[in-house]
This record gives C-alpha cells, structure tokens and sequence, in this order.
C-alpha cells in the first residue's frame, strides 16, 4: 500500500481567464469539463462569493485537558458537557424523497487537502490544530453554510462523538477509537439548516460532505460543488497538474468524489438475486458497504452502494454513472417485489405483519433485530399490505434507536440489556403515535 508523508509539489491551478481561452467549449461555471481526455480535475478559481444569511460560528464543546504524553495524541474530555447536538444533520428526513421507499438517503463527499502541511496522519497536533482553525475560517465564510455550527470533535463527550456517527455524519476515523479519542485537531463543521459541511483532518484534511433524502445524487452534488468552490477559494487546495486534487489514499487521487445511496433491497434478498446484483456492480466500478461503511455488516437489508474511481472522469460523470446504475438497481427491486407479491404473497403478508406484531409488543430489542424487524414493516409500507408507519417515519426510528441516541434520551449511560429494552420501548411508542396520526 503507498503512503505519502507529505503531498507531491503542487502547481497552482491555472487562472480561470486562462481555462475560458485555452479550452473554449465544454467550460463548466466554474471551470472546464474534467472528462476523459480533458487532463486532471482543476482547482475552482476564486470566484465565489459568500452570500446572505447569519454566518455567525459557534465553536461547539466544553474545556479540554491535553494528553502530556504524546504531542499528537488524543485529547481527553473536560468535566463540563457539551452543548446538546440537537436536531444537526437530521433535515433530509423533511425532504420530499424521490423513491424514498427504496433508496433512503443519498450522499456525496469530496476529499480535499491543503499545500504545505503533511497529510493528516503523519501531521502533529500543531499542525493539525493549525489546520483546524483555517478550516473554521474558510466554514466561517462559506455563504451556502448559511448558519453554522463547528464542533471540536475531541472536546465532545464519547456519546455525543457517537450520536454524530449514527447520524452518518461523521466517520469512526474522525471520532477515534474508544481508549483513544479522536487526534488534536478534529473537527466538524456543518450548516444548521442542512445535512451539508465537512470534516476536520481525518483521513485527509477536509472531507466536505452533503447528505439528502431519497435518491437526489444530483441535487446533492450541486449543494457540494458550491461548498467546494467557496471553500477552494479561500484555502490552496493540493493539486498537481498530472494527477488531479492530492488525497491521502491513492484511491482518491483525482476528482476526489466519492458519491453512494443508502438503499433497501429486501425483494431482491428474499428471491436470492442479490448476490448477481451485486457482483454485476463490481464488474462496473461500483461497491457497496454496510450500515456504517467500509468493513460494517449488512443489516435490515441495508446496503451502501458507492462509485469506486476517482481518476479520469468528472465529477458530473461518476454522478451520471452512478446515478444510471442504482435507477436500474431500483428497477430489480421493483420486480423482486413485484414477483413476491405475486408468486408468495401469503408467506410475504406474514413476514411483514409478524415484523410489524414483534416491533408493537416487545419488551427487549436488540439493535440488529429491530433493524431486520423494520425492514420487513418497511417492505410491507410499500407495497401497502400495511397502512402506517410512513417510511420517513421509518428511517427516524432507524436513527433514534441506535444506542447513543437512546443514551441521550436517557439522559445517561445504558449498558446492553437497558438499551435493549430503552428500544423496545421507544419503538412502541413511535409505532403507536404512527398509527394515532
């Protein structure tokens, strides 16, 4: 495996005037089509301007104390708390959600590193917290934030640090492990409208990220194009002329983008086709994960499915090809279902109405068994065999039961077996007041 301690001599990228005249056709908004034959990606000239709103940023997290013991380790919590996370990252569950009964969420990241510091692994904490501080100005600035919030991720308390990771809206590299905490110098920023910001020196300096409902690729991508092209026009990106926007993996090295769906495909794991399904994606530079990622187990029938290049091709292409794909992965399932319904509809109504009589009547649920329950309730919402819950309803309960949500509600910790029945609990209720409404 390669491993870079410090980034190739990066060429600035060249003036916008200079892209227009040299390139002519194909010229994006803000810079020329990056597609096969067109060269390596181009930094966004500076050309964007922060817009209206309050753009006021609050540092989020309580007082710290230092680990004397490494220059670049962790950093301990303080005695005082953390202001709450509240509602953060939670707005794409409002969106109107194209084919939200299959495709639960879409998500797009870019990885972006800066001229003249190490990567983030091999930085020390000064350059890290360095680091963290231009990034809080750049967030700072960003008018498509509008409002919003930074949060310095070693100062969280460890629930909260996990309450942001079953949100998806931070990775277990950014939050540490659990003896360790996360390095100095890690962070998130993110808007307080929407599930849109980045994060702070994790595997690369800036990880900027977008998050929507349903399955809007493209939406999401417009969102991060724009951060991306504030955010380039305040911090030197690393870039070198042959090779595209410099990334801590070599897997990354180019546009940088990786883009996926969270998906839920029950038919086509009830009739057995998944396993073509996904082999077939393989075979066209697209993989999949499980719940939380890269090395997760799949659970409820839950699969992240994301593009795997990143050099060679523009980010609007990768978007297309990727966009193309999970549309005709949605159609499979629609026929998985539909073949359900047609040729098994008794062993399905009876696997959808035990799911849903498990959920409403137990006392004690695990986190996997509640997940395998709700998609089956989930298939049955869709196929309309059952009434209510609403499948938005659905994805927030997938959210709220997860242990540190249930932790925070509980206003304290919650060892196996109270969490287990904190769930069940929770889960009644938010299947009784769907059936109320």
């Amino acid at each position: 495996m390669l491993c870079a301690v410090r980034p190739p001599a990066p060429c600035a990228p060249p003036p916008r005037a200079r892209l227009f005249s040299a390139h002519g056709k194909g010229v994006r908004e803000h810079g020329p089509r990056r597609g096969p034959g067109a060269g390596p990606p181009l930094h966004p000239p500076a050309t964007a301007r922060a817009r209206g709103g309050d753009r006021r940023l609050r540092i989020r997290g309580g007082p710290q104390r230092r680990d004397p013991r490494a220059d670049g380790g962790a950093v301990t919590d303080g005695a005082a708390a953390s202001p709450p996370i509240g509602t953060h990252g939670l707005d794409w569950l409002d969106e109107e959600a194209p084919d939200g009964d299959i495709v639960i969420s879409s998500r797009v990241r870019l990885a972006r590193n800066l001229q003249g510091y190490s990567f983030s692994a091999q930085a020390t904490g000064e350059e890290r917290e360095a680091l963290l501080e231009k990034a809080r100005a750049a967030t700072e600035a960003a008018g498509v934030l509008e409002a919003v919030d930074f949060w310095e991720v070693s100062r969280l308390d460890p629930v909260d640090r996990l309450l942001l990771l079953e949100r998806r809206l931070v990775s277990k590299e950014l939050i540490g492990k659990p003896e360790t905490g996360p390095r100095r110098g890690s962070g998130l920023a993110l808007s307080r409208t929407r599930a849109l910001g980045m994060m702070v020196n994790e595997e690369d300096h800036l990880r900027l990220q977008t998050l929507r409902g349903g399955f809007q690729l493209v939406a999401a991508w417009r969102d991060l194009d724009q951060l991306d092209e504030e955010v380039g026009a305040r911090l030197p990106y690393a870039y070198h002329q042959e090779f595209g926007f410099l990334t801590s993996c070599p897997t990354n090295v180019g546009t940088g983008l990786r883009a996926s769906v969270f998906i839920h495909l029950p038919g086509l794991v009830l009739t057995r086709q998944i396993r073509k399904v996904l082999e077939g994606m393989g075979q066209l530079g697209v993989t999949y994960r499980g719940l939380y990622g890269e090395g997760s187990r799949i659970v409820g029938n839950l699969f992240q499915i994301s593009n795997q290049t990143t050099l060679g091709k523009t980010e609007e292409d990768l978007i297309d090809q990727l966009e193309r794909l999970v549309g005709r992965v949605i159609g499979y399932e629609k026929q998985a279902r539909a073949v359900l319904l047609r040729e098994a509809p008794n062993v399905l109504e009876d696997k959808v109405w035990r799911a849903y009589g498990i959920l409403c009547h137990a006392r004690s649920l695990p986190f996997e068994e509640m997940m395998n329950l709700l998609s089956g309730v989930r298939l049955g919402v869709s196929l309309k065999l059952l009434k209510s819950p609403r499948v938005d309803v659905i994805s927030r309960m997938m959210i709220h039961a997860q242990t540190a949500h249930l932790a925070r509600a509980a206003g304290r910790r919650l060892d196996e077996a109270d969490a287990d029945a904190f769930r069940a609990s929770y889960v009644r209720r938010a299947l009784n007041g769907a059936e109320s409404n």
